[in-house]
């Protein structure tokens, strides 16, 4: 479970990116965030895994304060919680499968981990992973062959080779064209249905309505809608974005 109780975050520089959030995310529930760029979408996923600091209030995720996390103890924490962002942050010039047992270098000596002196157990379970992405055969293709859909699965495996009960999405199929966009959600979907939770910030509404069980919209910094995408309408969407906007071809 997540839990947000009247959190708010400012930058250094004045911003107010959050406002006094208080919102609850139960296990197993795929949650799509839209709203405007700067509205707050990135930092409040950015939040939950402590890559953004709180400046106030409490944000609990499995039972621990994210607050008082720090050191061995955040690196274990973070350990549950998969990431995914938009430039899929795969070394290039390496191949897939050695992108996903990169997942696994926290866990190793410094010296295993410089020359890749993975354990069997490891590398079956990156394989597993690629394979639940039907992406296996793509295992040995180095990361720079790949496009951009492929690459995205393959960060997504990557994720899933450390068994997360949560994976944060940032704009993940942002950069990928429409029918490769679907497929990439497909999968996300899937994992979903493998009980993990999902926790996706998206600028196509469209896709948020079709994948998600659950709709957050943000708007400077403030939840104005938190429901069912299937009750999301044209009354929502311009509460959410501001603007008179025709429903169902919204991008921002």
């Amino acid at each position: 479970m997540i839990e947000f109780k009247n959190v708010s975050k400012v930058y250094p520089n004045g911003v107010q990116a959050l406002s006094d959030i208080d919102l609850t995310i139960d296990d197993g529930e795929f949650v799509a965030i839209i709203g405007r760029s700067g509205a707050g979408k990135s930092t409040l996923i950015r939040t939950i895994n402590k890559m953004h600091n709180i400046s106030s209030g409490t944000l609990t995720v499995n039972g621990h304060d994210v607050s008082a996390l720090s050191g061995k103890d955040l690196r274990a924490f973070r350990r549950n919680i998969g990431m995914i962002f938009q430039s899929f942050n795969l070394v290039e010039r390496t191949t897939a499968m050695n992108n996903v047992l990169s997942a696994f270098v926290p866990d190793m000596s410094p010296l295993n981990a410089m020359i890749g002196n993975f354990p069997e157990a490891m590398k079956l379970k990156a394989l597993e992973s690629l394979d639940s992405v039907d992406i296996l055969e793509k295992a040995y293709t180095r990361a720079d062959q790949l496009s951009g859909g492929q690459k995205q699965r393959v960060a997504l495996a990557r994720t899933l080779a450390t068994n997360p009960s949560i994976i944060l999405a940032d704009e993940p199929v942002a950069s990928l064209d429409p029918i490769t966009a679907k497929q990439v959600m497909d999968y996300f979907k899937k994992v979903n249905n493998d009980g993990i939770t999902i926790l996706l910030n998206i600028h196509h509404v469209e896709l948020a309505l079709e994948y998600a069980t659950r709709v957050l919209g943000i708007q400077n910094g403030r939840i104005v809608y938190d429901g069912p995408a299937n009750k999301v309408n044209g009354d929502v969407l311009n509460a959410i974005y501001g603007d008179t906007m025709e429903f169902g071809h919204v991008e921002a």
